[in-house]
């Protein structure tokens, strides 16, 4: 195999693990939505890859978890079929989790067995495999901190979770990019290259400010649009002290920061289409394809806030959230490769 299909061979390789990374963050996000994230109560890496075999199974984790705080102040009338519902999906949250580790390290290590990775790429793609890690950990400690008193996840946690796993997608999807089709000399940066860097970090804080919506529930908050209950900004915009807490946990605010930050959005990335399409037209796909999804993401977004968070649109908003912020790394590296 000639170099340049070594190199692709790899590339592939990454994209199916950021499919992998997307599958996993479909799965969690239903997982949330259906209250099921705090069904486990127990992170065993090996043993809790299998299922409950046996009734006596059953009975002794819905035991575990008659003894949380949210079954004892939420589902306190739950049955064991409604456990095992619940159950299900976290488990199948945690499983696809694991598969990404399986199907990371054993074509990792072929590769590297082959000599398709060397030197400095290899220890990046290394740091994948830890970067994944760490995404899982930070997972059970987001877990941990809806088994205490509270019986919801800490939206800080939360947002750490998923941006961990929107920067694992990217670095992956940047890195096979590059390995698809290299260039010997980087191109000299440019204003459209430089506003799409800046697009890439507002989509990024687009999704971390999404998770502190989700965290708070604060979807569930003014279910109008334009308007927030009739104004703009809403009078509660800094009912909370100190200042800087209204940012992270007032619905009012946080749902005002979200939608602020999709209207600004709405303006840029038809702009750097618009100049993609008059400078690259290599990349007039790419370009297309961003503005279209911008349309169908924001839809989404209008839709499950107005019709109050339905979990399967809801599902649906945060997967294209991932699906955009690939779109705006395609248009990035489309410009610099043309």
């Amino acid at each position: 195999m000639n170099t340049d299909n070594q190199q692709r061979a790899v590339a592939w390789w990454l994209f199916a693990c950021c499919a992998m990374v997307f599958l996993t963050m479909v799965v969690g996000g239903v997982t949330r939505l259906t209250h099921s994230g705090l069904s486990i109560v127990e992170w065993k890496p090996l043993i809790g890859a299998l299922p409950p075999l046996s009734h006596a199974d059953w009975l002794e984790l819905f035991a575990k978890y008659q003894q949380t705080p949210e079954f004892i102040k939420r589902n306190h009338d739950m049955t064991l079929d409604g456990f095992q519902f619940i159950f299900w999906w976290e488990w199948a949250h945690r499983l696809i989790g694991r598969s990404i580790g399986v199907v990371f390290f054993v074509p990792y290590v072929w590769f590297l067995i082959r000599g398709k990775l060397r030197g400095a790429l290899a220890a990046k793609v290394f740091g994948f495999f830890i970067l994944g890690g760490l995404q899982g950990a930070m997972g059970w400690y987001m877990v941990q901190s809806g088994l205490v008193d509270d019986p919801r996840v800490s939206q800080y946690r939360l947002a750490a979770h998923l941006g961990l796993a929107f920067l694992l997608f990217g670095l992956m999807g940047w890195t096979g990019l590059g390995m698809m089709q290299r260039r010997a000399v980087p191109p000299a940066p440019t204003f459209t290259m430089r506003l799409g860097n800046w697009l890439v970090a507002l989509v990024f804080i687009m999704v971390l400010s999404g998770a502190l919506v989700a965290g708070i529930h604060a979807g569930l908050a003014y279910n109008t649009f334009p308007l927030m209950n009739g104004d703009f900004v809403p009078p509660e915009i800094f009912m909370v002290e100190p200042l800087w807490l209204n940012f992270f946990t007032n619905m009012a605010t946080v749902q005002f920061d979200h939608r602020m930050i999709a209207w600004l959005l709405m303006g840029l990335i038809p702009w750097f289409s618009w100049r993609i399409w008059k400078e690259t037209p290599e990349a007039r796909p790419a370009a297309v394809l961003l503005t279209l999804w911008l349309a169908v993401q924001v839809s989404l977004g209008i839709a499950t806030l107005l019709l109050q968070v339905p979990v399967a649109l809801a599902a649906t908003h945060q997967a294209g959230a991932m699906v955009l912020f690939g779109l705006v790394l395609w248009a990035n590296h489309a410009i610099r490769r043309a």
